[in-house]
């Protein structure tokens, strides 16, 4: 027989295995209802959730210090006026191109220490004046009731905090740290401290400190000045084309920022236009330089060159080398000239010495001596005019006359004379033209040498001549350079145009409030759905009825509720104890039920089993048993767990015998059922833990107990071992009438369901119902109660349990 038994549970597991490749999964769909409730669950928490985020932006508002920011719009051009004076524009497209500003450029220089230290002395940004708050420090700025000036020589009191507490209007405390001791200093308005080596002087404002005000200042030194600057300062191309910048600078102090813009925008000015006006300055004095350097060189030339004129008389070799040549060339002419004119003496001469003057009938004595009018003598050619005639009257006498007379002797006389005279002439005629020779022959040699040293003087004239031409070009085109800078200058101004100065911001940049908030509240409205989308995927159990009915095939018996009236350590009888409390009313809605799957006036086996421990499947079977035994049943409970027995427990009772010694036949069925506190239900205890209570389950002693009891007791209820432990209670299913499924709300796992759909689908567990327990109040509570006849039609006849008191029990009541 125990064999047959063997064989028939791994049939059953057999079978189970099989089907489970066509079972039906559970489905999947978007459950809404199990959404629902855990948005109603997890309401408090987003509620708390989006009052921390917005609290958070409250915090992060009230602890942060608002950041203002101040901005100008600087415009940078070059008019040129130059057409204006009639005089055209100074270099033409390469100087409008070189009057084009680099942007770039203007950007840096505004960046720049030159701009940052004149900043720093113009508004003197090395001391901040602070008053401390309650939770911020707020800078005074201009505001403050007092001034600091100071000097330091090893930098003691830069950057860091110096309280001064004002005890009247002319006197204070001064507080500083020393190597993490506080120092103290008293002091008086207007007079000079000494500390650490430096000096600090404190002078009154008009405007009066507060009594119990904290106030203090800090000296910083330049780095952390010119950081400060750096760090907030921001200057950016707005429009290459309209040649616009834009400064802006952030600050906690709007006031400050403001006047910080202002200040780099006129420092900017007085920069560039210093900067055009010192450019001009060393342009000129570079021109006057040059100029005056140059005219010293080209007046040192000109006096060399001077020099060379009057040592040699003349300022042109070339010139003089031409003048030499004609003056050499006129020279041959004139000796030619005189070489004829020697030539018509010697002529006259023999003519003269020969007698052969007489001219013939019809000439003249030019005609007949044609040297005389070479000679061009008219004192010669009247004398030989003279001869001529006196020859002539001298034949003619001859003719008449011997020439021993009188009067031939006299015309001969007459005639000697005259040849004398023209002899004299001659004679000097040829020593003048010899003279003349002579004197050309001079010329001619001083010519001669004077152009032999005419290319030594060509070289260094053309030496005297190079610095001179040097000097006297540099110094026309620095005179040129200068009337044309100084065009330039008169003509081109420079213009600088402020599009739009700086003004008091009124509202801070960061943080701004709306925003914050905003952000707060997204983010705390983002963790509750954050938290909602993890909570509904992670829930991964039963919670209510709805989750049971459509993760399971198996009917809904019903539904028991939660029992807080008091904390059970482990599961007891109450129904006995509270008949009218809703529990006792749930409970009784099965026992209806029950009578729709099984008449009472049969004798009904009923077992009772779970996935895992801790289910209540122990809890549903003692106080079902108990209901039912209230209705003048006989009951009995039977403990199968054997391994973990708990019904003893339920009722406070022992557990030496039971029904582990039954089966072994050490103790009859009679001896080992156990009285309760109701008269009609009885129990028997699992017994002592066997080490094999598979194996006595499938004893045939096992279904002979189950004979004797149905043959003495109208209800027998088994509480059997877990199914998703052991598989025990898949063969006492069997057995019985109406196996009943326990599955705990927010305990059970959802895959526990598919265990379920096994056992109807694949074990053929048609009468297999459920039942949800430890369901919270609500809707699932409620939902249950309309499966039987207690809830739907009992309102008012069971005991209301007190509401929670306290408004976080109310609040989690009417969340739940």
């Amino acid at each position: 027989m125990a064999i047959d038994k063997e064989a028939e549970l791994e049939e059953l597991i057999r079978s189970a295995g099989s089907t489970e490749g066509q079972e039906e999964e559970t489905d999947t769909a978007f459950d809404i209802s199990t959404l629902l409730m855990v948005v109603r669950r997890s309401l408090p928490w987003m509620i708390l959730l989006v009052l921390l985020g917005v609290t958070a932006a409250w915090l992060y508002l009230r602890y942060t210090q608002p950041i203002y920011q101040s901005s100008s719009t600087l415009k940078i051009d070059q008019k040129t006026q130059t057409a204006v004076l009639g005089l055209g524009a100074v270099g033409g497209a390469a100087e409008a191109q070189q009057n084009s500003k680099n942007l770039a450029g203007e950007v840096e220089l505004i960046k720049s220490n030159i701009i940052y230290r004149k900043l720093q002395d113009s508004l003197n940004l090395n001391v901040g004046y602070f008053v401390e708050g309650t939770v911020l420090a707020n800078e005074l700025y201009t505001d403050t009731p007092f001034r600091v000036q100071y000097s330091t020589k090893d930098g003691f009191l830069f950057n860091k905090k110096i309280y001064i507490n004002f005890i009247d209007e002319q006197h204070f405390l001064l507080l500083y740290r020393k190597n993490d001791v506080e120092q103290k200093v008293n002091g008086k308005i207007n007079q000079t401290l000494n500390i650490e080596g430096s000096s600090i002087s404190v002078y009154s404002t008009n405007k009066s400190p507060q009594a119990g005000v904290n106030y203090y200042f800090v000296i910083h030194d330049d780095a952390t000045v010119w950081g400060y600057i750096g760090e907030n300062l921001t200057v950016e191309i707005i429009n290459p084309e309209a040649n616009t910048i834009g400064i802006s600078f952030k600050d906690h102090n709007p006031g400050k920022a403001r006047d910080i813009v202002n200040k780099i925008d006129t420092l900017y000015l007085q920069e560039k236009l210093a900067k055009n006006s010192l450019a001009t300055q060393q342009t000129l004095a570079f021109l006057e330089g040059q100029l005056d350097e140059n005219r010293n060189k080209l007046q040192g030339a000109e006096v060399a060159l001077q020099e060379f004129v009057r040592r040699n008389k003349t300022y042109d070799v070339k010139s003089d080398v031409a003048n030499i040549a004609e003056k050499m060339a006129a020279l041959q002419e004139e000796r030619v000239e005189l070489q004829r004119k020697a030539g018509a003496l010697a002529e006259v001469a023999s003519l003269v010495q020969q007698n052969r003057v007489l001219t013939r009938e019809g000439e003249t004595i030019e005609q007949s001596i044609p040297a005389l009018t070479v000679l061009e003598d008219a004192q010669l050619s009247q004398q030989i005019a003279l001869l001529n005639d006196q020859q002539a009257d001298l034949n003619r006498v001859l003719e008449s006359y011997k020439s021993t007379t009188t009067a031939v002797q006299i015309k001969q006389e007459q005639l000697d004379y005259t040849r004398r005279s023209i002899g004299r002439l001659l004679q000097q005629a040829r020593q003048l033209l010899q003279s003349e020779l002579a004197e050309l022959d001079r010329q001619q040699r001083e010519f001669e040498s004077r152009l032999q040293l005419l290319p030594e003087k060509e070289t260094e004239l053309a030496r005297l001549r190079r610095p001179f031409e040097l000097y006297e070009k540099s110094y026309l085109m620095l005179m040129d350079k200068k009337v044309e800078f100084s065009i330039q200058k008169a003509g081109t101004t420079p213009d600088f145009q402020i599009l739009s100065p700086a003004s008091l911001p009124t509202a801070p940049i960061s943080p701004i409030k709306i925003m914050v908030y905003a952000i707060g509240l997204a983010a705390g409205i983002g963790l509750g759905l954050g938290l909602v989308a993890v909570r509904f995927l992670l829930h991964n159990s039963v919670s209510s009825l709805r989750e049971l009915e459509s993760g399971s095939v198996a009917p809904v018996l019903g539904v028991v509720p939660s029992y807080d009236k008091e904390k059970l350590t482990v599961s007891k009888l109450i129904v006995d104890k509270n008949p009218k409390s809703a529990i006792s009313e749930a409970i009784r809605s099965i026992r209806t039920n029950l009578e729709f799957l099984a008449p009472s006036r049969h004798k009904r086996l009923i077992s009772i089993t779970s996935t895992i421990s801790g289910e209540g499947k122990t809890f549903v079977a003692v106080n079902l048993g108990g209901i039912i035994a209230l209705s003048d049943q006989r009951v009995v409970i039977i403990d199968l767990d054997m391994r973990k027995p708990k019904v003893n427990l339920a009722f406070e009772a022992e557990n030496t015998k039971g029904v582990s010694t039954i089966l072994i036949e050490r103790h009859t069925v009679q001896e080992c059922i156990q009285r309760t506190s109701i008269p009609t239900l009885d129990f028997i205890s699992a017994g002592p833990t066997p080490p094999n209570p598979s194996e006595l389950i499938l004893h045939p002693q096992f279904d002979r107990m189950l004979e004797e009891l149905k043959q003495q007791y109208d209800v027998v209820i088994i509480d059997t071992p877990p199914v998703g432990l052991v598989t025990d209670g898949v063969l006492i299913m069997r057995k019985v009438d109406i196996p009943i499924y326990i599955v705990r709300a927010g305990y059970s796992k959802k895959t526990f369901l598919k265990n379920i759909n096994k056992l109807v689908r694949g074990s053929g567990f048609t009468k297999l119902t459920t039942i949800l327990n430890d369901a919270q109040s609500g809707g699932a509570y409620g939902y249950g109660y309309g499966y039987g006849y207690g809830y739907g039609t009992g309102y008012g006849y069971y005991e209301e349990e007190k509401a929670p008191k306290g408004l976080l029990a109310r609040l989690r009541r009417r969340f739940s």
